[in-house]
């Protein structure tokens, strides 16, 4: 049996930061610092809620973020 992959740790950023800038800067900022997936949502999306590991979400409106939180 193959054993069960560890993830890497999840970037030390708070996703509070995010909130406010451009979403093109959010984006960069977010790879940048090691999140493996950024997703850009418009408010009151439905999304999934499983939690995935290394992924940052950003609620962009008008082009700025203006909510962002892990998974």
């Amino acid at each position: 049996m193959a054993p069960i992959p560890t993830p890497s740790e999840e970037p030390r950023d708070d996703p509070d930061a995010y909130v406010g800038l451009q979403a093109p800067d959010a984006e960069r900022r977010a790879v940048e610092r090691g999140w493996s997936t950024v997703r850009k949502l418009p408010p009151g999306a439905i999304i999934t809620m499983e939690y995935r590991f290394g992924r940052l979400n950003l609620e962009v409106e008008d082009g700025r973020v203006k909510r962002a939180w892990k998974g």
